[in-house]
């Protein structure tokens, strides 16, 4: 019996230990199959490819009217007739409105008076000035041959006779004096009332209100019946007919930063983008303040936009991006696949022939939103690291897969 029991403790023992051993077996052995079946981690890579790179300054400001005036009357007057409306687009020159002023035109009429009795007075003093010189001619002979008959027959004529004749010919030549002052006074007089009847005449053309420009009409102040004052004084309360706008030129004013000012010049072509309707324009800088401005560091830069359709508004917002500076297919990378470093250098990881990962470092050029300039350290076509490097460690063998490359600036 008591062997019995001994012989029974002794197989379990060794059952127990064969299958100790068997559960270790088969646990070395499926750590080695997983050793077996495990895959090079997945990585995302972009090639190195050539491109144009461009860094611009983008600057959001709103379309203005390249020109815009309160339209004023000259004289003040009634609104007689009213050819505009909002929204009217006239022509320069174009008649807008008609004033009524009844003074003006009875001074039209006084002045055409004046000028009709100058008229007449000059013709009345021309005629005296004929016949006093006609009387001077009669006296000048009469005493000039009294004068020769003396000296060749002195007894033939008195002296009394050639005084008298002397005194004639004296007062014919003062009435002559006399009458060629008159003419030239009637004369005068006549340059005067025409003066003031072309002054009046100039004035009363103010009535007829016309465009100084070509534009549209944005605003309406007065209407038929209203009477506008003379807009000749600086008086802010002054009524006027309208608000006049020139739309077909619009100014895109931009606020330059300073930094940019020696990399921008007068004719260069931009790009502007619209929100609404969503599309880019072309645009040629046309004009600087030629100054920076102390407070906010920047130089007024306007934009001409040719708006001929009037497709654009006044007051629409707009982008516009100026380009700093460019590079013509130069090797380049997305961002997102450099580390940047201190200066113009990086590091980037590159997956060579035996897709191990190798660092390395590279020298950087022109930099963009979305892509760098590779100076040295990489060659077109080669794999990068496309993403968070730091989970990756140099010599660690993967399995690259193309990821898609933002799109070039």
């Amino acid at each position: 019996m008591i062997n019995t029991g001994e012989e029974m403790k002794r197989r379990k023992l060794q059952i127990l230990l064969g299958l100790l051993i068997l559960t270790a077996f088969g646990a070395g052995c499926g750590s080695s199959a997983n050793q077996k079946t495990a895959a090079p981690p997945s990585v995302a890579v972009v090639k190195v490819s050539r491109g144009d790179l461009a860094d611009n300054l983008e600057i959001a400001s709103e379309f203005e009217p390249f020109q815009e005036i309160d339209v004023y009357a000259k004289v003040s007057g009634y609104i007689q007739s009213l050819d505009v409306d909002w929204g009217t687009h006239v022509k320069q020159g174009q008649l807008m409105a008609v004033l009524e002023i009844p003074e003006l035109e009875e001074q039209l009429q006084q002045d055409e008076a004046a000028v009709k009795q100058s008229q007449q007075n000059l013709e009345g003093t021309q005629a005296a000035l004929k016949s006093a010189q006609s009387a001077y001619d009669i006296a000048h002979l009469t005493y000039t041959r009294y004068t020769d008959v003396q000296k060749t027959k002195p007894d033939l004529i008195s002296q009394q006779d050639i005084d008298v004749a002397e005194s004639k010919d004296k007062e014919a030549g003062a009435n002559v004096s006399s009458a060629t002052n008159a003419v030239s006074a009637a004369n005068q007089q006549v340059l005067a009332s025409q003066a003031a009847l072309n002054r009046d005449k100039a004035m009363f053309a103010y009535a007829r209100i016309i465009a100084p420009f070509d534009g549209v009409v944005t605003q309406i102040y007065s209407y038929k019946g209203a009477l506008l004052p003379a807009g000749t004084s600086s008086a802010k309360d002054t009524l006027a007919l309208c608000h006049l706008s020139q739309n077909n030129l619009l100014r895109l004013v931009i606020p330059l930063p300073e930094r940019a000012v020696s990399d921008v010049h007068v004719g260069q072509t931009v790009a502007i983008r619209l929100s609404n309707p969503a599309k880019t324009l072309q645009g040629t800088i046309s004009q600087f303040s030629g100054q920076i401005d102390q407070q906010t560091r920047t130089m007024h830069t306007e934009i001409h936009v040719p708006n001929a359709n009037y497709e654009l508004v006044p007051g629409m917002y707009a982008s516009v991006l100026i380009p700093l500076h460019s590079a013509k297919q130069v090797l380049t990378l997305p961002i997102q696949a450099v580390q940047l470093g201190n200066g113009n250098q990086g590091t980037v990881l590159v997956v060579d022939a035996g897709n191990h990962l190798e660092q390395r470092t590279v020298a950087i050029g022109l930099q963009t939103a979305s892509r760098v300039e590779i100076v040295s350290g990489l060659q077109e076509g080669d794999s990068v690291v496309f993403g968070d490097q730091g989970q990756y460690q140099p010599g660690e063998l993967v399995t690259p897969k193309l990821a898609e490359s933002p799109e070039k600036d």
